[in-house]
C-alpha cells in the first residue's frame, strides 16, 4: 500500500512544484544546469530593509576559496545574531540562491544576518569537502565577527535537507576542534544517515514523494565515494552515525511524517536527549519531504511559524 491517502489534503497539490528526481543514467552536471534554468525563471523579489551581497573566504587547506551569500538588514544597531545557513539538495544539487528569499524574509523578521554557503557538491566534492567548506565559512565569520558586525556569542547553523544534515556534522566538527560554539542547530528534515538506505525493515508509509530510497542512495554514495550503509563511515559526514551527541547546542529538529528521513531524525532527537542536549522536535502529520513549498497549507504555516519562533529564542541568546 502507498501512502498517498495519508497526504494532508492541502499539500497534494503542492507535489507538482516539487517532481521526484531521477538520477539514474544521467549527468549530474546537466541536471544542475537544468535545475538552475528553472530557478533563473522565479521572480527577484526585493524584501524592503534587506541588503544582499556576496563573501568569499579561504577554503580549507589547498582547496579553492568558498563563496558565501550575505543578507542582513541596512540598518543594523550594534552586533547583529548571525545564522549560518546551508542549503539542501542531496550533496549533489543545489546552491545558495534557492534559499535568497526565505533568507532575505528570516532576516527582516528576525533582525539577524545570515551566511549561506555556496559549498562544493558530490560527487565530484566527495567527503569532507563539503563539511570542510562549511567551517571554513563559520570559522571566518566567528574569527571576523567584529568587522562583520556580528555577536560572536549568537551564532546558529541552519540547513534543509543534506543541508540539515551537513549543519548537524558541522556542529559536531566545531565541537570536537574546540570551537566556533555554536549557539543552536536547526535542522529541517535533515539528511543524517546513510544507513538508511540499507535498514533490512524500511518505514512502509515515507519516502514515496520527493525524495526516494533510490535517490538517497545516490546522494549518499556520491557524498561518502562509496556504497551507504557500510562500516567506518564518518560522524562528520553522517552525523546519524556519531556515537556521542553530548555537548551538542541546543537543537531544533522538524520533519514530515511521510519524510524518508523520519525515523533517522526521531532517533537523532532521541539521542541528543539522552546526552543532555536541549531539544525541539516536530513532526507534521500528512507532510512529505519538501512540504515547505505548499506555502498555503495549514499544516505548512505551522511548520514555519514553529521554525521561525525557535530561531527568534536561538537568536536571543
Amino acid at each position: 500500500m502507498g501512502s498517498g491517502h495519508l497526504i494532508d489534503p492541502e499539500l497534494v497539490e503542492g507535489l507538482s512544484l516539487l517532481p521526484t528526481l531521477d538520477f539514474s543514467g544521467v549527468d549530474i552536471v546537466q541536471v544542475r544546469a537544468l535545475l538552475a534554468m528553472g530557478w533563473g525563471t522565479v521572480p527577484e523579489v526585493e524584501v524592503p530593509g534587506v541588503e544582499s551581497s556576496w563573501l568569499t573566504v579561504p577554503g580549507p587547506a589547498g582547496a579553492p576559496d568558498v563563496r558565501v551569500a550575505v543578507h542582513r538588514p541596512v540598518a543594523a544597531a550594534g552586533p547583529l545574531p548571525a545564522i549560518l545557513h546551508i542549503h539542501g539538495g542531496g550533496y549533489v544539487i543545489g546552491e545558495p540562491g534557492i534559499a535568497d528569499i526565505a533568507n532575505r524574509m528570516l532576516v527582516a523578521e528576525l533582525g539577524c544576518a545570515i551566511y549561506s554557503v555556496d559549498y562544493r557538491l558530490a560527487p565530484e566534492t566527495a567527503h569532507p569537502g563539503p563539511v570542510e567548506d562549511c567551517f571554513a565559512a563559520l570559522s571566518y565569520v566567528a574569527a571576523n565577527a567584529a568587522a562583520l558586525g556580528v555577536d560572536a556569542r549568537r551564532i546558529g547553523v541552519m540547513g534543509e535537507s543534506a543541508g540539515g544534515g551537513l549543519a548537524a556534522a558541522l556542529a559536531l566538527l566545531a565541537r570536537d576542534r574546540g570551537g566556533p560554539k555554536l549557539a543552536f542547530q536547526h535542522l529541517i528534515y535533515p539528511m543524517l544517515d546513510d544507513r538508511t538506505c540499507t535498514a533490512e525493515d524500511p518505514h512502509p508509509f515515507t519516502g514515496e514523494f520527493v525524495w526516494t530510497a533510490v535517490q538517497n542512495r545516490y546522494g549518499w554514495g556520491a557524498l561518502l565515494g562509496q556504497a551507504p550503509g557500510g562500516a567506518g563511515i564518518s560522524p562528520y559526514a553522517a552525523a546519524g552515525r556519531a556515537e556521542d551527541l553530548s555537548g551538542l547546542p541546543p537543537s531544533f529538529i522538524a520533519v514530515g511524517a511521510l519524510d524518508l528521513f523520519l525515523e533517522e531524525d526521531l532517533d537523532y532527537a532521541r539521542r541528543l536527549t539522552r546526552a543532555g542536549v536541549p531539544v525541539e522536535l516536530h513532526v507534521y502529520p500528512g507532510a512529505y519531504h519538501g512540504f515547505h513549498f505548499a506555502g498555503d497549507a495549514a499544516v505548512t504555516r505551522a511548520a514555519n511559524r514553529d521554525s521561525l519562533e525557535a530561531l527568534r529564542r536561538g537568536l536571543a541568546g
